[in-house]
């Protein structure tokens, strides 16, 4: 199939997943002594709204980048797509739970180690998907620059360790875990075609 609809499909779900993320912040309720106690009091919950939503974009620019250079989409292609969008739409979940728990004195590794595997499992299945791609014939565009797409797998190969190595933070620093995560968003801000070089 044409990949127009995947796209739009794909859109849509990233839209809404990384829309829910500004619910997961509370309103504060009438009556509270200071409200701007309380709102500096929920500095977890921007934290980890900030941080998803950098992460979200991130992987929204990247899966538009993908399927700039596929040419079709097979059912297997398609598959792996809804697995990693499945991925994407439970993000706000473990944002929730980081929210509530990272300033907390129990669960805040349990919170941020929940927030990692989330993340890293999504790496997962756009390593996947990326590799089925440019090793299955007739998935990609015939013009597809070979620099780009050096760039683009390049530029994934470290995703896992990175991603699994900030969880592994979290049973140290679970604040610090969760800023990580932030980095390598923005690492991933790079264009991959700065990672082509030369064949090889």
């Amino acid at each position: 199939m044409p990949t127009s609809r995947l796209e739009a499909f794909s859109d849509g779900v990233i839209a809404i997943a990384i829309t829910l993320l500004v619910l997961q912040i509370k309103i504060p309720s009438t009556g509270v002594e200071s409200l701007r106690h309380v709102l500096l009091h929920q500095w977890p919950a921007y934290f980890s709204y900030a941080v998803s939503f950098l992460v979200i974009g991130v992987m929204w620019v990247n899966h538009h980048q993908i399927f700039s250079h596929v040419g079709r989409a097979d059912r297997v292609v398609q598959f792996l797509n809804l697995g990693l969008l499945m991925s994407i739409a439970f993000v706000p979940f473990p944002t929730a739970v980081v929210g509530e728990f990272i300033n907390s004195s129990s669960g805040e590794q349990t919170a941020a180690v929940l927030y990692g595997v989330c993340f890293t499992i999504i790496a997962l299945f756009f390593n996947t998907l990326w590799q089925y791609v440019i090793r299955t014939p007739g998935i990609l565009e015939a013009d597809a620059d070979p620099r780009v797409i050096r760039g683009i797998t390049r530029s994934y190969r470290p995703g896992m360790p990175l991603y699994a190595s900030a969880t592994a933070i979290a049973f140290v620093s679970p604040i610090a875990s969760v800023a990580l995560f932030g980095a390598i968003a923005i690492f991933y801000m790079l264009s991959p075609a700065r990672f082509g070089g030369a064949a090889g």
